[in-house]
């Protein structure tokens, strides 16, 4: 009889034991998650702002009557293009991130020619409009580089939450799957070729 509810008592504690790691787990994890779904959030804002400048320094530089068209038109383009790619923050994989970064990185691409371009305008070059959003656009990439930072940050305790072990058995069972990091472009290790000769 004294043997039978000891062996309950120790059922029932080993039963608690594993209730209270499952539940921290799940908590835990939750928590992570979370987090890095919010910073994934600030992410977009910060290239939401971006987006937005540059639909007012496109409005700008449309004043300039003589300012190249398809330099603007790739801008307008490669703008609509980057804000129709969109993530699923709960479920960021790396498909969805390298679409998400070549959109971006064609919006950039497309910007970067704009603001070269400018060069050969020294009336647009001097428009007080133009030099604030400019600079604002600066500020923006800067912006965007730091939220890229810290949601990589938060990824990273979340990923190892989930993978070790034994949270990695609760993590498959409960659909907690690893989240990617967003990563730089292909190539962008590689200085960038600046020419400023125009012909």
């Amino acid at each position: 009889m004294k043997k039978g509810i000891i062996a309950l008592i120790v059922i029932a504690v080993i039963a608690f034991g594993l209730y209270q790691w499952g539940v921290g787990f799940n908590n835990t994890a939750v928590a992570l998650k979370e987090t890095s779904t919010k910073t994934w959030a600030n992410v977009e804002s910060a290239y939401q702002r971006r987006n937005d400048l540059i639909g007012n320094l496109v409005k700008t530089v449309q004043g300039a009557a003589d300012f190249e068209r398809g330099t603007l038109t790739d801008v307008i383009e490669a703008r609509a293009k980057a804000t129709s790619v969109s993530i699923d923050p709960s479920n960021i994989t790396p498909e969805q991130l390298a679409q998400f970064n070549q959109a971006q990185s064609g919006l950039s691409s497309a910007l970067s020619r704009l603001l070269v371009t400018v060069e050969r305008y020294p009336d647009l070059k001097a428009n007080q409009n133009f030099l604030e959003l400019q600079s604002q656009l600066e500020g923006t990439e800067n912006r965007i580089n730091v939220a890229r930072d810290r949601f990589n940050a938060t990824v990273e305790p979340y990923n190892l939450h989930i993978k070790k072990f034994p949270n990695s058995i609760l993590a498959s069972f409960l659909n907690f799957n690893e989240l990617a990091y967003y990563k730089a472009d292909t190539g962008s290790e590689n200085a960038p070729d600046v020419n400023f000769e125009f012909d």
